[in-house]
């Protein structure tokens, strides 16, 4: 599939909505510690596996090859385990059950889409693969249960790896016979063309390699079927539970008013867990049903290795065109990408490789082109950064060889390409994943390049350098810039409700795994209805509050779910005031909202009393006129109480024409096209001269999300991302072996990185709000994975002196890079480091 640019006008830029109390002192904006922190620090946190504790429980047996044929399944050795519930196969499987797992998001380029089904039909495809499932009174005896199973297994060639993929001597799918299950082409003027008419021309080979996200907690499901009412509650560690509901309501045939979905405290999501619905998602409610039992299935370690989801290994082939001042004329680029044994989230993650690589440049023309591969490997879905590391790591390092190419600094050559801020909004011409123009709303690209600069000390880094040689030590600085697409659509709501205690509740679909929402939210709310935020408590991720909403992933909670608080609470705060309005016999323009309750503003009388004023959860007592009092607050909204009415005279009916009951509302958010963050990463690593082991000494960050709503919070996402993307630098790969196995499933072999490793990151800000959105915002979540492998190769190669294409790069691959290097195998960089103190760093063109 090829999409060429369309021709589209640039809007200008809209002034964004400020929230609505933004003139008196509130809680928007200020860095409040997050108040779900304490209750999970001190041990109180509610997970799926602290629900459940008398349901039976659910094991699989999973493939030991990457590809085979079932010949026989032989559960014979199994039905004498005492404790033994059910044992199910594929053949038990009826109706949708049995179909293969929904793929959530087609595409025109997608043209063989293969998804799995939730027991393996005859063949598997990947080691991991479930091919029954157990139901026992305790999992030890599930367990046992599934070691007594016997499989008669068929081994089929297996297909591992980009290039036996793009070979395709062998098959993964017998009617898929080339393994490409998709070919996507974008384009942007005649980059072929400008390549070959430009002054210099170069060509690289880059590759990331496959890595996986490893949240704390892996997967769950618990589950149980009421007969009597026909209704099904579930319990999952999901990243979207309102997703999750109409998956399963669809699956099992069941009236999605009838499916409530409830997310717990999740113990780490970053990707994984917006994959839906899995296969023990189906599985263990449609057991649940079966059995008229309870049911809870809990992913185990070595399960989330070889049965979840990994991401990031991607192929790249690069053609650049540039002049002598290193400005591109030119870029092509052609990439494989391993999609794994199935496509069932289609190809979000190279659609976003290919569109986010061009970071914060305006190229004279670009062409992507992508071909996403099936492999005998656990399919790929999102991880934290969801395709933009690989973008970003290409880009910059064409970056740095152009620097190096022509003997200029880095930075210099990264500004000479960058989009200016008064050209935006900047349309790339290319289509986002959100099937939307790639139109960047806002930002000052070099400002946060000089920001960075100056926050790393850049022009001084000469004699950093100079002192550790002259200690017998190898420093390198590096630096990577990023654009980030965040708040992707289609929608999210909230509902917002004064109690008539005058406390707030706030409802909303998404989920949370650490986000803070809780906090962000009862800021936003806290702020629009003038109340303290300690009256306002939030609920995220539970059907039974809020039944619409699409999850939390690809950094949007902020811009999507924020902007449907406000809008929500705004509503109720034009209600309040016209209520209050009524009550106080005053005009809606004299009254304001402070403190928990409404004043008329300006009034001052004679003897100094206070003005007229009415507490917020009065009207909410106004606002649902009763019959019947319940208590002594609520006499005031009874039909003698002289309150009722919607006028002051009270000769109105009690519940106004094209109003309702309650101080509450419902408010939603659906933006035209995603928002677009921005920064900046510098880093200085020392390299060990015998070890090759790497040490990053510094690490900064200088990040654009728009209007910030809380400080803190922010910091707090960008230097878990940070650590993230050292992990994915220098830690983090899966490795398959030939035949399909995955020799590092422990997290014995797989690493991360400890506190010790992950460097102190210094940080700093730039705001550029969004004029897509009323409170300006922009997303962070990402921010700070995105640019790691990028920045750290780019310091490596500065403190080895020659070129780093593959990440990540562990000691006994650079120490075998020294050893080529020294061999004239690899060759050296020609350019010089960075700076010399006091120059600048506006070089004049060549």
């Amino acid at each position: 599939m090829t999409i060429d640019a369309p021709v589209r006008p640039q809007a200008p830029p809209a002034t964004p909505e400020a929230p609505a109390t933004s003139g008196r002192p509130g809680p928007f904006g200020k860095a409040i510690p997050r108040r779900e922190d304490l209750r999970l620090a001190a041990g109180d946190g509610r997970y799926l596996d602290d629900l459940g504790h008398e349901a039976l429980a659910a094991a699989f047996l999973r493939s030991p090859h990457a590809h085979a044929r079932i010949i026989d399944i032989d559960i014979t050795d199994a039905l004498g385990v005492d404790g033994l519930v059910a044992i199910y196969t594929y053949e038990d499987l009826d109706g949708r059950v049995a179909e293969p797992l929904p793929l959530l998001i087609p595409h025109p380029a997608l043209h063989a889409p293969r998804t799995n089904y939730p027991l393996a039909n005859g063949v598997v495809n990947h080691v991991g693969e479930a091919v029954a499932m157990v139901v026992a009174t305790d999992r030890y005896i599930a367990e046992d249960a599934v070691e007594r199973i016997r499989v008669q297994w068929e081994p089929l060639p297996a297909v591992v790896g980009l290039p036996a993929a793009f070979a395709a001597e062998h098959a993964v799918h017998p009617d898929v016979p080339d393994n490409v299950a998709a070919h996507m082409v974008q384009s942007v003027g005649e980059a072929h063309a400008a390549i070959d008419a430009a002054p210099y021309t170069m060509e690289l080979a880059l590759h990331v390699e496959r890595s996986a996200s490893m949240p704390l907690e892996g997967k769950g499901v618990y589950a149980r079927w009421d007969a009597d009412d026909r209704s099904l509650r579930m319990y999952s560690s999901t990243q979207t539970s309102t997703s999750v509901r109409f998956a399963i309501a669809a699956k099992l045939g069941i009236p999605v008013d009838r499916v409530e979905v409830v997310t717990p405290d999740v113990g780490g999501g970053f990707g994984v867990k917006i994959m839906h619905p899995w296969p023990e998602e189906v599985l263990v409610p449609w057991a649940a049903i079966r059995l008229g039992r309870e049911v809870k299935w809990v992913e185990d370690r070595r399960e989330h290795f070889i049965s979840s989801a990994h991401e990031r290994a991607q192929e790249h082939t690069v053609r650049v065109g540039f002049d002598a001042d290193g400005r591109i004329l030119g870029l092509d680029v052609r990439f494989l990408h391993d999609n794994g044994a199935y496509t069932p989230y289609g190809i979000i993650v190279p659609i976003i490789s290919s569109t986010q690589l061009l970071g914060p440049y305006k190229l004279g023309s670009y062409r992507v082109e992508f071909h996403s591969l099936y492999t005998n490997t656990v399919l790929v879905t999102p991880y934290r950064g969801a395709g933009r590391a690989h973008g970003c790591f290409v880009m910059e390092r064409v970056m740095d060889a152009i620097a190096d190419h022509r003997g200029l600094d880095r930075a210099v050559v990264r500004e000479r390409n960058m989009i200016q801020p008064d050209e935006m909004p900047y349309d790339q011409g290319l289509i986002f994943q959100d099937g939307r123009p790639l139109i960047y709303d806002t930002g000052d690209f070099p400002a946060s390049l000089h920001k960075a600069l100056a926050l790393v000390d850049w022009s001084g880094f000469a004699a950093v350098r100079d002192a550790a040689r002259a200690e017998g030590r190898s420093v390198g600085i590096g630096l990577a810039t990023y654009v980030e697409g965040t708040g992707v659509g289609p929608y999210e709501g909230a509902h917002v409700r004064v109690e008539t205690s005058g406390d707030v509740v706030v409802a909303t679909g998404l989920t949370t795994q650490g986000q803070g929402h809780e906090t962000v939210f009862a800021q936003i709310a806290a702020q629009e209805l003038g109340v303290p935020i300690e009256r306002v408590t939030v609920t995220t991720g539970d059907t039974r509050r809020f039944k619409y909403g699409v999850g939390t992933f690809a950094s949007r909670s902020a811009v999507m779910s924020g902007n449907a608080v406000a809008a929500a609470a705004r509503k109720v705060r034009a209600k309040a005031l016209r209520l209050a309005a009524a009550a106080l016999a005053a005009d809606e323009s004299e009254l304001e909202l402070a403190d928990g309750e409404i004043v008329v503003r300006g009034f001052s009388s004679s003897d100094g009393l206070p003005g007229p004023r009415i507490a917020l959860a009065t009207v909410a007592v106004l606002a649902n006129p009763l019959r019947y009092a319940f208590d002594e607050e609520a006499q005031r909204a009874t039909q003698f109480s002289g309150q009722m009415g919607a006028t002051p005279a009270g000769d109105g009916p009690p519940v106004a024409e094209g109003e309702e009951p309650g101080l509450e509302a419902t408010g939603w958010y659906s933006p035209i096209r995603s928002t677009f963050a921005n920064g900046v990463h510098a880093c200085v690593v020392e390299t060990d001269p015998e070890t090759a082991e790497i040490k990053v000494l510094r690490y900064c960050v200088v990040h654009d999300c728009g209007t910030i709503i809380n400080p803190m919070i922010v910091e707090g996402q960008v230097h878990g991302g940070v650590a993230q993307g050292v992990g994915g630098a220098l830690y983090e790969r899966i490795v398959y072996d030939e035949s399909g196995q995955l020799v590092n499933a422990s997290f014995m072999d797989f690493l991360m990185p400890y506190a010790s490793e992950v460097p102190r990151v210094e940080t700093d800000h730039l705001t550029s709000p969004s004029p897509l959105n009323p409170l300006g915002v922009k997303g962070v979540g990402e921010a700070g994975i995105i640019p790691g492998h990028a920045v750290i190769a780019s310091a490596v190669e500065d403190a080895e002196g020659f070129r780093i294409d593959r990440m990540p790069i562990s000691p006994s691959e650079l120490w075998e890079l020294r050893r080529r290097h020294a061999a004239g195998e690899v060759p050296s960089l020609r350019r010089a480091s960075s700076l010399q103190p006091g120059s600048s760093l506006r070089e004049e063109p060549a």
